[in-house]
């Protein structure tokens, strides 16, 4: 890996891939998270709705949470998270009222997305879409699939 491709997009999705990864092994749905500022992982999470029972309990929340921690601040300007699933309505909100300055996620989530009520993210936030899409998309059909059965 050269020193370009280490702080790239796909670079930062993977870790949050490992981390959805950890989610579905534990059986929970498989969503991860990561936020990273200045080129550097300061915050780490997984769905843990089931564990923790708590509704609150996603990815991007837990993630969100740790990595204000880590800063000593409520505001995230210079972060970016990334996460594998487009975020919910809640997880958008609260990457709103963080001031992210960007949210990357891998596949989208026509259902419970934000999206489909509108940007809720602040309006400096840039968004970006499609990162590692199939390979997070197939993490997510396949523990559904496995649900099914």
């Amino acid at each position: 890996m050269d020193f370009l491709s280490l702080y790239s997009d796909e670079y930062f999705m993977q870790q949050a891939y490992t981390q959805a990864q950890q989610a579905f092994a534990e059986g929970e749905i498989p969503i991860g998270a990561v936020v990273v500022c200045n080129n550097r992982i300061i915050a780490k999470a997984y769905n843990q709705t089931e564990k923790l029972n708590d509704v609150t309990a996603h990815a991007e929340m837990l993630a969100l949470t740790a990595a204000a921690d880590y800063l000593g601040n409520k505001y995230l300007h210079d972060c970016t998270l990334y996460v594998t699933v487009e975020p919910c309505v809640m997880c958008a909100g609260a990457g709103y009222w963080a001031q992210l300055k960007r949210v990357v996620f891998g596949t989208a989530e026509p259902k419970r997305g934000y999206r489909r009520l509108g940007n809720l993210l602040h309006p400096k936030t840039e968004m970006v879409s499609g990162v590692m899409a199939s390979e997070c998309a197939g993490l997510m059909s396949a523990f559904f699939a496995a649900k099914r059965n």
